[in-house]
C-alpha cells in the first residue's frame, strides 16, 4: 500500500481581515472547496492577540463587535497544500493586517468519507 503525504495548512487571522472586499475566512473557505481541498475548519479564538496588535482581543457578552482571534485549518496532501498556498500567499501578502500561515506534516490514521 502507497502511502501519501499529508499536512495541515494553518493561517492565523482575526476575525475582521479581509481579502479584497470579503472576509479573510469565507474568501479562504469558498476557495479551498472550489480548488478541491480534502478539508477546512475555521475555529474562532475566545481571547488573543498578535505580532503587531496593540491591545488583547477578548469575547465578551457585553461587546457589539467582536475583533477576535480564528485560525483557518487545512488537511489535504502536502503538494496539495503547498499549490494552494502558492494561490494565496500573493493575496495575504497584500492584507494592510498581518497573519501566520504554518503547514507541518501529519500522519492520517483514519480517512473516511460519510454517506452523502
Amino acid at each position: 500500500m502507497k502511502t501519501r503525504e499529508h499536512s495541515v495548512l494553518k493561517i492565523y487571522a482575526s476575525t475582521t481581515d479581509k481579502m479584497g472586499t470579503k472576509l479573510l475566512y469565507e474568501h479562504i473557505v469558498y476557495l479551498a472547496k472550489e480548488k478541491g481541498i480534502a478539508g477546512v475548519t475555521v475555529y474562532r479564538g475566545v481571547m488573543g492577540y498578535g505580532l503587531s496588535s496593540t491591545h488583547i482581543s477578548s469575547s465578551k457578552f457585553w461587546e457589539l463587535t467582536e475583533k477576535l482571534p480564528i485560525m483557518i485549518e487545512m488537511v489535504d496532501q502536502t503538494d496539495t497544500l503547498e499549490n494552494f498556498y502558492q494561490l494565496i500567499e500573493p493575496e495575504l501578502l497584500k492584507m494592510p493586517k498581518g497573519c501566520l500561515v504554518y503547514m507541518e506534516p501529519i500522519k492520517i490514521k483514519l480517512l473516511k468519507s460519510g454517506k452523502k
